[in-house]
């Protein structure tokens, strides 16, 4: 009989971790558990209708074929081409890339550039999938500051930059920062670019929320302005179409298409191509923008519901971000004493559920900060949620005071 624990493992699985995210949502998936810590459009709001339709227009057509491996399908990446100059970016089909979503092309791009002895840049409040990758393969990391209005830090993100040794990529959130909810500047994409140019290093642009923009102009990527190919564009139909599509893409310089097809080929071969049809079957109708503007009005009603009950419940005791769309609103608790994972499991109990947001925190801190999602719970529910939130802070800082001695922090 095989002992486990006394198994050899590879030293890079030594570094892996289990995905914070997922253990939060277990933890939440109980009866009357208002969740404003989900990541993931609504339900109600996905095209069932419509991809059904898709599927069996792709199977009259393309019968078994359609259920074969099958290569990155030309029609989509046709699409991909041309929606890109929707983001201001000039690209031929040959320069798209199809991967299984956003995180899936980071892992190809950490096997490419990266390893124990290179170095990558984050924001120091980032989206987790990227802690998974860097810390999955032991990269070292060498985080930035972002500004909770106008994006990262372009002082910070030019030293992390000129620092010795110099990091061979940074990866940059520019549109309604999951988690903070913020976009950068069109100001600071230009200057991005111009750094990523002068300093030799290549920027990772994650761009699964732009379209996801309710209100506002939209703003080009910052591979617009890639003037010396240093940028790498991930987009994805997962917050934009479906999450269980599981599809994404990259643009990158097609003499680099050849090595990541071979590093694809070396995790998981190749992307359904069953998916690719049905959601390019989707597209070539011309479904996509209605779908997107169905599901942003709804976004946009939900998020003010949240702002508005921000203001009712919480105004004398946080502060927070102000997207333009997305699904994400960062709040920053007054009390600096106060720890959100401490807070997380007295808000359980009051069957309300946020995300802490020191699980987004590359390098620790940010304990008096959390996460709050409004697009997958009603208007109703996010009222209701965000007085049972309040309510449990106020407690839960008075517990805090009267333990130390200080008195009651609310009355």
């Amino acid at each position: 009989m095989v002992t486990f624990h006394n198994l050899q493992f590879s030293a890079e699985s030594a570094f892996l971790e289990r995905s914070v995210m997922r253990e939060l949502i277990k933890r939440t998936a109980q009866p009357g558990m208002i969740a404003l810590s989900g990541g993931l459009p609504a339900s109600e709001f996905l095209p069932t209708d419509a991809l059904r339709d898709c599927v069996d227009a792709v199977l009259t057509r393309e019968g078994g074929n359609a259920l074969q491996y099958r290569p990155m399908y030309q029609p989509l990446l046709e699409w991909i081409a041309e929606y890109m100059g929707t983001r201001g970016v000039t690209c031929d089909p040959d320069q798209v890339f199809i991967t299984n979503g956003n995180q899936q092309a980071l892992t190809i791009l950490s096997h490419l550039f990266l390893d124990q002895n290179a170095l990558a840049v984050t924001e120091a409040i980032t989206f987790t999938g990227i802690h998974q990758v860097t810390r999955g393969r032991g990269i070292p990391v060498r985080t930035v500051a972002t500004d909770l209005h106008t994006g990262v830090d372009l002082e910070a993100l030019e030293r992390a930059f000129r620092i010795n040794p110099t990091p061979r990529l940074a990866i940059i959130i520019p549109d309604f920062h999951n988690p903070l909810g913020v976009s950068i500047t069109e100001e600071k994409r230009i200057q991005i670019a111009q750094l990523a140019e002068q300093y030799g290093v290549f920027i990772v642009e994650d761009d699964p929320y732009s379209p996801l923009r309710f209100t506002g102009k939209p703003l080009p990527a910052i591979k617009a302005y890639d003037t010396a190919e240093r940028v790498f564009y991930l987009g994805s139909f997962s917050k934009m179409l479906m999450p269980a599509a599981r599809l994404g893409w990259m643009i990158a310089p097609r003499e680099l298409i050849p090595k990541l097809t071979v590093i694809r080929e070396s995790i998981d071969l190749e992307s359904s191509g069953f998916m690719q049809r049905i959601v390019a079957e989707f597209l070539q109708r011309h479904l996509l923008y209605d779908h997107l503007k169905q599901l942003n009005t709804a976004n946009a009603f939900r998020c003010a519901a949240m702002l508005t009950a921000l203001d009712q419940y919480m105004g004398d005791i946080a502060t927070w971000t102000h997207p333009e769309g997305g699904l994400f609103v960062w709040l920053t608790l007054n009390d600096a004493q106060i720890d959100t994972w401490q807070l997380f499991e007295h808000a359980l109990k009051q069957r309300v559920a946020f995300v802490p947001g020191g699980a987004f925190a590359v390098e620790g801190g940010y304990h008096n900060t959390l996460r709050l999602n409004f697009s997958n719970v009603n208007e109703e529910q996010i009222e209701e949620g965000v007085r049972r939130l309040a309510a449990v802070v106020r407690e839960y800082g008075q517990q805090s005071y009267r333990k130390n001695g200080n008195g009651n922090k609310y009355d």
